[in-house]
């Protein structure tokens, strides 16, 4: 947008503020966020402060420094008030857990290791940050983020100090966080979705266990190695000759891995599903589901800790529904799934859900190439959380325009 365009939205941007960011007491405080969020939604390749405040007529960088880096606000209670209002005009069918990376020289920002980076798609130096989001076919949004800390910060007091990391926060794996993430937003009421994750989170047995916990349903992409039993598999035990300990009940064949269990029924066994339409026409693929009983010491130890231990647990692993994808033209299944939705979920139904992930990535492009995500120059835990929400913010701004059918385009 340019510099007429933002004017001619002055009035709803102003009121969008005065609302989401209720929580901070002082006018010139909610004045100087109306002001950052017109500097992320204005042209401009680079949006951090000081380039944002020198294109805004009323741009005062010291004050926006302070904003931002320095002044107390509850950067929660404003993405609390951000998803309450934005997340019903999305109606969501999924909430997707992913997570984005930051590459940053140096080893002062907070959060910053050498680690996996989704961004270069290689090791290298960057901060990473989970994320949930609310998602349609139509639209989508952030709800709320946790910035992951690498084991290296847990114990390092001097760069906790100097970035403000909150003494109450530590090392916690990115699976926890996207449960803690999950778990906050019901607390702020809003209704949970089918959970999809991609393969980070699905391989993990503890997430989806943790998901089974909470009473919510998922579909997250595993990997081809993952085992599992066919559902028709029955834990034995031999017969018990009178001496020493009882044989356990277990299974005495071999888990086989998702590949095999994929290719054995064949491709026939495929049909065809039409999930969106994308520019280039419908996207459709050939899919198969199935039920089967994921294995591994993981998925016994979990069994064995509902049943009350292993004097009480009759060997059955618990059962999930296998998506697979097998493309015209591929030798093989490419694309692998588990989901607690039962096998005869209509199969277009889980095809859609697992392939909503898309929408985030329209989410993240979005907030990194137009609403400047990752240029936050500054150092700390708080300049960091308020930055990320104020792109929330203004993305989320900018997504009830698109949806509301009475918004006038700027001229």
């Amino acid at each position: 947008m340019d510099l007429g365009e933002i004017e001619q939205l002055r009035y709803e941007l102003t009121a969008f503020v005065a609302e989401v960011f209720a929580s901070v007491p002082r006018r010139d405080q909610r004045a100087k966020g109306d002001c950052y969020l017109r500097g992320l939604m204005l042209d401009g390749r680079r949006k951090s402060i000081q380039p944002m405040a020198e294109r805004l007529p009323d741009g005062d960088m010291q004050a926006l420094q302070q904003f931002v880096n320095q002044s107390p606000w509850d950067h929660a209670a404003v993405l609390r008030a951000v998803a309450v209002k934005t997340v019903p005009a999305v109606g969501p069918e999924v909430w997707v857990i992913d997570d984005v990376s930051f590459p940053k020289d140096g080893k002062m920002s907070v959060g910053v290791a050498r680690q996996w980076c989704g961004a270069l798609g290689k090791q290298s130096n960057c901060q990473v940050a989970v994320s949930l989001h609310a998602a349609s076919d139509t639209a989508s949004v952030p709800i709320s983020w946790r910035l992951f800390m690498p084991q290296e910060w847990q114990d390092d007091a001097g760069r906790r100090a100097r970035a403000g990391v909150p003494g109450e926060v530590g090392h916690r794996e990115k699976w926890r966080l996207a449960l803690d993430l999950i778990d906050e937003a019901i607390s702020w009421g809003l209704a949970p979705q089918v959970i999809v994750a991609d393969a980070g989170y699905g391989q993990n047995n503890a997430f989806r266990q943790g998901l089974a916990d909470r009473g919510l349903d998922f579909v997250v992409a595993v990997r081809a190695d993952e085992s599992a039993h066919p559902y028709d598999a029955v834990p034995t035990a031999p017969a018990w000759s009178g001496n020493g300990r009882k044989p356990a009940t277990r299974y005495r064949t071999k888990a086989l891995s998702l590949k095999d269990l994929a290719a054995e029924p064949g491709r026939k066994a495929y049909r065809q599903a039409t999930w969106r339409k994308g520019s280039k026409g419908p996207m459709r693929s050939r899919f198969q589901a199935r039920n089967v009983r994921p294995a591994g010491v993981a998925a016994r130890t979990h069994a064995m800790a509902a049943a009350g231990g292993s004097a009480a647990w009759d060997g059955a692993l618990p059962a999930l529904t296998l998506l697979n994808e097998w493309p015209t033209g591929q030798k093989k299944p490419t694309e692998y799934w588990l989901t607690s939705l039962p096998a005869d979920t209509p199969l277009r139904r889980l095809v859609r859900l697992a392939k909503m992930r898309w929408r985030i990535e329209h989410d993240y492009r979005e907030m990194k190439h137009g609403l400047g995500l990752d240029h936050f120059e500054g150092r700390t835990w708080r300049g960091w959380h308020h930055h990320v929400t104020l792109v929330t913010a203004a993305h989320a701004f900018l997504t009830l325009r698109r949806l509301d059918p009475k918004a006038q385009a700027p001229a």
